[in-house]
């Protein structure tokens, strides 16, 4: 049996698809969300309820939460640290993680704090794999996932290219992970097959919209105030600044063979992910 968490999100809803129907149980927190899957109803917050959801279960598929404005250690550490001890209470076989590229301890936001899980999981004595994806594609497929004004998005990337991901090949590869023979112990970095700059993902994106829309890049005190205005606390925005100066740096450029590796076929273009989604970005970015 499989167990997916995170599993209406947007990797584990596009995961579940790739699952055998009969050996995949999904570990959702509102039922209703659940849309006819087979599933459990649990929250990461109540141990009890992750350590009934992992009975007889042998392959695990963790996903949990992102970073969020917050004094303290992010709750996804908390959280997913709960699902590893009740993995392992469980004898759960094998638990494939979704981390971020460049998780380490002592990093900033979703990076510290996967870095921290990461460590964790592989102490814990069980079989493991970690998935380590570039930055998403589908940021890119709605005019709230990028920062954005005027009807263009902002950043402090510099001209630096960046490898994106079509969160359909993470899928893909956590499915052939979780399906599959790969041996464990191993740390995949997911990524597009091109890396892009964000002046040139800004006149893709103005090809399929039909209107003229630029990258708006900023020093990243400035992208930093401009997150703080929109709401941001203050030491959340300046964190978000410094990892997208990291960027900056070209940490996000280079590309993998390890969706391949994984899948048996490359992954998906930006040219591609546009065409695909190009209704939903339409109506998104019409404005």
């Amino acid at each position: 049996m499989i167990l997916v968490t995170g599993a209406t999100g947007t990797i584990g809803r596009l995961l579940v698809r790739r699952l055998p129907a009969e050996r995949t149980t999904a570990f959702v927190r509102d039922q209703a969300k659940a849309e006819g899957l087979r599933h459990v109803v649990g929250d990461f917050d109540y141990p009890a309820s992750l350590r009934e959801a992992m009975t007889g279960v042998e392959r695990l598929f963790l996903n949990a939460g992102g970073a969020v404005p917050t004094t303290g250690e992010q709750p996804m550490v908390r959280q997913q640290i709960a699902a590893i001890d009740a993995a392992v209470e469980a004898g759960v076989r094998h638990v494939v993680k979704l981390s971020v590229w460049h998780a380490r301890v002592g990093g900033k936001l979703a990076e510290g704090a996967h870095g921290v899980i990461e460590d964790y999981l592989k102490e814990s004595g069980l079989a493991w794999t970690i998935l380590q994806p570039n930055g998403f594609m589908q940021n890119f497929s709605t005019g709230t996932a990028v920062a954005t004004e005027n009807g263009n998005f902002l950043g402090a990337y510099g001209d630096a290219r960046v490898s994106y991901i079509d969160c359909d090949d993470i899928a893909a590869s956590a499915a052939a992970v979780l399906t599959g023979d790969i041996d464990p112990g191993q740390t995949f970095v997911l990524t597009g097959p091109e890396a892009l700059t964000h002046n040139e993902i800004a006149a893709k994106l103005s090809t399929v919209v039909g209107r003229d829309i630029r990258y708006v890049d900023l020093p990243p005190a400035e992208f930093a105030a401009r997150l703080t205005a929109a709401g941001a606390p203050e030491p959340f925005a300046a964190d978000v600044a410094a990892l997208f100066a990291d960027v900056a740096s070209g940490r996000l450029s280079p590309v993998t063979q390890d969706v391949e590796t994984l899948t048996s076929r490359p992954p998906t273009t930006f040219d591609t992910f546009l065409h695909r989604h190009s209704p939903a970005i339409r109506a998104a970015w019409a404005n």
